[in-house]
């Protein structure tokens, strides 16, 4: 496993295991056992995938250590202001069966975002929280929390695959010294990624997969990445990218796939915010 120094000293994996849309308790349960027996020491779930109690379990039933496994949640957007966050983060503690956070994160940039902050913030200094960031935060707004909050965020977690590579989002986490986490790597399966000629003709020169070619583009981009699956081997094929280096010239093929070159982040429209806003949990 390769690691990264976040901006508070604490080290996070480079490549973790995601849990978003494994619904069935059980089966995520079961997912995270076999990601923790490969290899994988973080995880990565939220209050709005309602299984952090699988989660909680896995890692209990799994016999490691708590401080050797990273775990990540996030507050959804009706669990956002002060008070809100405080009990939203017991809650999560509670069903994760832990009495502290490795990272705890704004899941959307919507509703009372700097009470939610306010209350990570003394989390955090608490000793309860080892690191604080955001989720799907456009260009503006996590530079908004940089410049305007007493802690910088650690990370900002966001969809970023070979089709979108968020390359100004990312510059400016860069500068401001945020972490890129990417969450759907693979883009959901999404455009035939897959069948991508150019990611095809990389994978084959090295023997690799295509899923395989893009973490090991990101890991080298220095981009956090959380894939998921639920079929164990494709959980270990995902595992199994640091035993080559993609070359200077392969990863220059590879950002020539980019489809939103001039993206500063997230769409921020009417609908989706007015979308996002009506979930409740």
């Amino acid at each position: 496993m390769e690691y990264k120094t976040l901006n508070n000293g604490v080290e996070i994996p480079k490549l973790g295991f995601g849990v978003w849309q494994i619904f069935d308790q059980s089966e995520c349960q079961k997912s995270v056992e076999d990601a923790l027996e490969i290899g994988y020491r973080l995880i990565d779930t939220a209050a709005l995938y309602k299984n952090e109690e699988a989660v909680g379990q896995a890692i209990k039933a799994s016999g490691i250590k708590r401080e050797d496994v990273f775990i990540t949640t996030k507050a959804w957007i009706n669990q956002l202001g002060y008070d809100e966050t405080k009990k939203a983060f017991e809650t999560s503690l509670k069903k994760l069966g832990t009495d502290y956070l490795d990272l705890y994160l704004i899941h959307q940039p919507y509703g009372d975002t700097h009470g939610a902050w306010r209350a990570m913030s003394e989390l955090y200094k608490e000793g309860r929280i080892r690191a604080i960031g955001v989720s799907n935060f456009s260009t503006g707004r996590v530079t908004d929390f940089a410049i305007n909050t007493d802690i910088v965020p650690a990370l900002n977690q966001i969809e970023l695959h070979p089709y979108k590579q968020q390359n100004i989002l990312r510059a400016t986490n860069q500068e401001l010294g945020v972490a890129t986490q990417a969450w759907s790597p693979f883009n959901q399966g999404k455009d035939d990624i897959f069948k991508d000629a150019t990611l095809n003709s990389i994978a084959e020169k090295y023997g690799k997969s295509v899923a395989q070619i893009i973490l090991r583009w990101q890991i080298q981009n220095d981009i956090l990445t959380i894939p998921k699956s639920v079929h164990i081997n494709r959980i270990k094929e995902n595992f199994d990218v640091f035993d080559f280096e993609l070359t200077q010239n392969d990863l220059d093929t590879i950002a020539k796939l980019d489809r939103f070159p001039n993206n500063y982040g997230p769409n921020e429209t009417l609908e989706q915010v007015k979308r996002l806003s009506g979930f409740s949990i």
